[in-house]
């Protein structure tokens, strides 16, 4: 079973870091908060205090098949400026998955790894996603190994797709139906 690192930064949307966090656990899958801040303890967009399970010092990134970027401001801006998470952003979405939602796509749009493929990003933040790729608002798209959603009210659906693509349909089924979606 794949494992999961959420990096998490100072000013992410709390929605969209602990959704995923909750719904892969909930479908079995090893999922771990991992603060780019100093500290285990980080701050969100909404002044939500969170202690993470671990920095991102504190990991060793081959433990992980899939790398989650959620948005907010400013904690997109400073997952952006944190060469470790270019790094990683980089290495995982061409070695293994990479999933981002709302300001967070425009990462990899920035970093060139969207190009001949379709993504989404927050209204605003389309210019930042190769001409072609962006595929519209209000939504989650999946592309090969690379999973983006427009914003916090994809939050679930984000979250479900991503469940989808490491445990598969039956994992999804048995979490929607024990959230009772």
């Amino acid at each position: 079973m794949s494992a999961v690192a959420i990096l998490i930064a100072d000013g992410f949307e709390t929605i969209e870091g602990l959704t995923i966090l909750d719904v892969l656990r909930r479908g079995g899958v090893r999922a771990s908060l991992v603060s780019i801040m100093d500290t285990r303890e980080v701050v969100s967009a909404q002044q939500v205090n969170i202690t993470c399970d671990f920095t991102l010092d504190e990991i060793n990134p081959d433990d992980f098949d899939y790398l989650v970027l959620p948005g907010g401001l400013p904690g997109t801006a400073h997952l952006r400026r944190d060469p470790r998470v270019t790094r990683l952003v980089e290495d995982f979405a061409l070695n293994k998955h990479v999933a981002a939602i709302c300001a967070a796509p425009s990462i990899l749009g920035e970093l060139g790894l969207l190009v001949g493929r379709r993504a989404t990003v927050y209204p605003g933040f389309e210019e930042s996603l190769p001409a072609g790729t962006y595929a519209g608002e209000r939504t989650v798209i999946v592309d090969g190994n690379i999973i983006t959603a427009s914003a916090m009210g994809q939050a679930l659906p984000f979250a479900l797709a991503v469940l989808g693509d490491i445990a598969g349909e039956k994992a999804v089924e048995k979490v929607r139906e024990g959230i009772q979606l």
